[in-house]
């Protein structure tokens, strides 16, 4: 603990300045200034709390010990003996608790995301397994009571997704679903095969963060907006306006299409939250290009092309590539349960940082 001590005493000291300002009128008038040092006195409260509590645990012990050393009642030193077995594991717990809290957090971790699910190699089937990955999550985010909106979609000839673009909005979303990007694999039997036989198939997930207009802001001078006629599955038009909306962003040639809402206004909406996602992933994929040490040090957690899960129906299993983890609870994680694999990244990725510290 002694590497801790002074950063938690730090920590205190920011918390009282933190409870000073949010009391200050000035402050209270100046209402993002409130809500940004809002966030960061609930961030810190966390870790006083906790530090508070392992203070407590220490003097307990302190005190237990010394009625041990210095009384000869019997009944109070079996009391003292007692105190100690029950705080001895606290102070335990609590001396691995508090180094995971002030591990440096990802700035991103509470932002809402953009999930962007690509049918892969597998034709129809790549299709159908995006389509089962795309309700894996929309499931997950109902059980975490995260709210999940179709931005735009592109569906197959059997009822799978080409490609699907979703936001999820909630607490804390990109802490647990930042693990998702990458190369997902399925092997089974396909609908469409008569044989029998197993196939692999593959669809890549990629997790955006998302970018708010003050933080990113970007030049109307930048973008070329053209509009035309939605299509849907065998590019028949299914709609008899232009309100499809493609934006091209010219310096880096990002291009975001929008067609599934029946309103241009809309349709323009979604794909500028989508062109900002994309723009804030390239910018700080440059970023962690130049920071080779801490990206190495990382569970995987964002190249597209890493081969991260496999999905396997006939043994009704799913494996973990980064973290060699495998679970015979397929049916479970598809249905959503996916906190029974997130929770072991998590716990992975956090044991990681803690070797660096």
């Amino acid at each position: 603990m002694l590497g801790f001590k002074e950063r938690l005493e730090e920590m205190e000291l920011k918390y009282k300045e933190l409870n000073q300002q949010l009391s200050d009128p000035e402050i209270i008038s100046n209402q993002s200034e409130y809500q940004k040092l809002l966030k960061q006195h609930a961030k810190i409260k966390k870790i006083v709390d906790k530090y508070n509590e392992y203070k407590e645990v220490v003097k307990g012990i302190e005190d237990a010990r010394a009625l041990l050393e210095s009384e000869e009642d019997d009944d109070i030193r079996e009391l003292a003996e007692l105190e100690l077995a029950e705080l001895e594991p606290d102070k335990e717990r609590l001396e691995k608790e508090l180094p995971v809290l002030l591990l440096p957090q990802d700035p991103n971790d509470e932002k809402n995301v953009i999930v962007e699910i690509r049918a892969g190699a597998g034709g129809d089937e790549a299709g159908l397994f995006a389509a089962d990955l795309f309700r894996m999550y929309t499931r997950y985010a109902e059980g975490r009571g995260w709210k999940s909106e179709i931005m735009s979609s592109s569906q197959s000839e059997l009822g799978g997704f080409k490609e699907v673009i979703f936001s999820l909005e909630g607490e804390d979303v990109y802490s647990r679903m930042k693990y998702e990007s990458g190369v997902h694999r399925v092997q089974r039997v396909p609908v469409t095969e008569s044989g029998g036989r197993i196939h692999t198939s593959t669809a890549t997930v990629a997790v955006l963060p998302e970018a708010e207009e003050v933080e990113l802001e970007i030049d109307p001078n930048d973008l070329r907006i053209d509009v035309f006629r939605s299509s849907g599955p065998g590019g028949q038009s299914v709609n008899t306006t232009d309100s499809a909306v493609r934006i091209t962003h010219l310096p880096t040639g990002i291009v975001v299409s929008c067609q599934d809402e029946k309103s241009q206004h809309k349709n323009r909406e979604k794909a500028m939250r989508i062109l900002r996602a994309r723009l804030k992933e390239k910018l700080e994929e440059e970023q962690r290009a130049e920071i080779d040490e801490a990206r190495k040090s990382q569970v995987g957690t964002g190249e597209r092309s890493e081969k991260i899960r496999t999905y396997n129906f006939p043994q009704g299993r799913v494996s973990d590539h980064r973290i060699n983890l495998t679970i015979y609870k397929l049916d479970q994680v598809l249905d959503g349960e996916l906190d029974l694999i997130v929770e072991e990244l998590l716990n992975e990725d956090i044991a990681r940082r803690l070797q660096k510290v």
